[in-house]
């Protein structure tokens, strides 16, 4: 019998293992710089968390299942609605704004296609109860910080206020159905479709002031100088001035940020009911059809679930996509600082002993547990790019000494045991 992977996962190796894990933890610093704090929810939850949020049809995209309770149980396939389901579990009472960020794996079941995967990562966060230009202002330093951090200088990060669009909708009384189709097609980004949409043959809005505005504001991206156009195409209409006034102020705020990589887009959208405020995405142009690694926005999820009034801005890093604009290092970092070897039977407990050593004092130690020959195991300890080989040879250990082998100089000396500790670690 054979047995294969699941269609759609993935096994990660050793390299790719180091580099991930390298990946989360500069996440994590840069999180945590900001004063958030990590969070962990489980796995599978209640189906009918994400049919509230997101509609019965998501059904079809979920790994769902009953316990032997006879409960609808499903894969997380994101992580906002766990985040809003533990607020009202757990956090109702506590003093805001709450800081919180994860990272765990989710699971969706489509086709699998290239960066696409059913088992995939989220790397995110929540700002609970700061809604305000100084709150969307935090979180959006926060993922230009995080993209700085990581190396990539290419990603665009586009913002958009759907309250101008909303505005819009309320001063011309569209419905809420024909809104939110309108959203969904807006949001795919597809400009020629919305333009077949409005003025088509069968438009969705028989309105043709509005259409026009519309069409003119999905063409407007670029920088903060592009405010002014958007100030002309809609703020005669009173519906629209909060918002226009809120944006203004989201983009002064940035500057003192000293934020200057991005976009206004006022065709980024969404497509979800729930967002309030502005809504970002980043797309990282390398990538191609997969450019998209982050969204996120302003939204009144709670509200959803039950809860009260209470506004978040948050985001979540696609990680899957955002490990692919990461370029490999030229030379791949060992992840052994030292390999001890003993130089033969005589000082095998020994090696132990100083293996053990050296890892409480948070050194990454590698004992030899082969039965090669020395040469061959210092030629082992080469191909892993450790840069120190430690031998444990008896007549050192009479002398209270070993011999400290710097791997990428080639160079060798006596060291009491007593101070191996500080040798290493100066010099990692």
């Amino acid at each position: 019998m054979e047995f294969n992977r699941p269609r759609g996962t993935r096994d990660f190796l050793f390299d790719e293992m180091h580099e991930r894990k390298r990946v989360e933890n500069v996440l994590r610093e840069v999180f945590e710089s900001y004063a958030f704090q990590e969070i962990k929810t489980p796995i599978f939850e209640e189906l009918d968390l994400f049919t509230t949020k997101s509609g019965e049809e998501i059904v079809d995209q979920l790994y769902n299942f009953k316990d032997k309770s006879d409960r609808e149980i499903t894969l997380r396939p994101e992580i906002t609605a766990p985040v809003a389901r533990l607020y009202l579990n757990e956090l109702t009472k506590t003093a805001k704004p709450i800081k919180l960020y994860y990272y765990g794996s989710c699971f969706r079941y489509e086709r699998p296609q290239k960066g696409r995967f059913r088992q995939f990562w989220q790397f995110g966060c929540e700002l609970i109860g700061a809604r305000s230009p100084d709150g969307e202002a935090e979180v959006l330093s926060l993922v230009n910080t995080s993209l700085e951090k990581l190396g990539i200088n290419t990603a665009e990060i586009h913002i958009n206020h759907l309250g101008i669009i909303r505005g819009l909708f309320e001063h011309f009384d569209i419905d809420e159905d024909t809104q939110s189709e309108l959203m969904i097609i807006i949001d795919k980004g597809d400009k020629e479709l919305l333009k077949e949409s409005l003025v088509g043959e069968t438009p969705l809005i028989d309105n043709p002031e509005l259409n026009e505005i519309l069409i003119d504001l999905i063409d407007l991206v670029g920088d903060k100088s592009i405010l002014t156009e958007m100030e002309d195409l809609v703020g005669k209409y009173e519906e629209t001035v909060d918002s226009l006034d809120e944006f203004k102020e989201l983009i002064k705020t940035l500057d003192s940020y000293g934020l200057e990589n991005y976009k206004l887009n006022l065709g980024v959208a969404r497509g979800l009911d729930y967002y309030t405020g502005i809504v970002f995405e980043v797309y990282i142009p390398e990538l191609g059809a997969q450019k998209q690694v982050c969204g996120g926005g302003t939204y009144s999820l709670i509200k959803i679930f039950g809860g009260d009034e209470v506004e978040s801005t948050g985001f979540a890093f696609g990680f899957d996509r955002l490990m692919n604009a990461i370029e490999e290092p030229e030379v791949k970092p060992s992840y052994i600082d030292a390999f001890v070897i003993p130089i033969n039977e005589e000082t095998h407990f020994e090696a132990f002993t100083i293996a053990t050593k050296l890892r409480e004092q948070g050194i990454r130690t590698e004992v030899d547990l082969s039965t090669r020959k020395f040469k061959k195991t210092l030629k082992h300890a080469n191909k892993l790019q450790v840069p120190y080989v430690v031998m444990v040879g008896k007549r050192d250990l009479e002398k209270g000494s070993l011999t400290l082998k710097n791997m990428y100089s080639g160079e060798q000396e006596l060291v009491s045991i007593n101070n191996i500790v500080n040798k290493i670690k100066d010099n990692l």
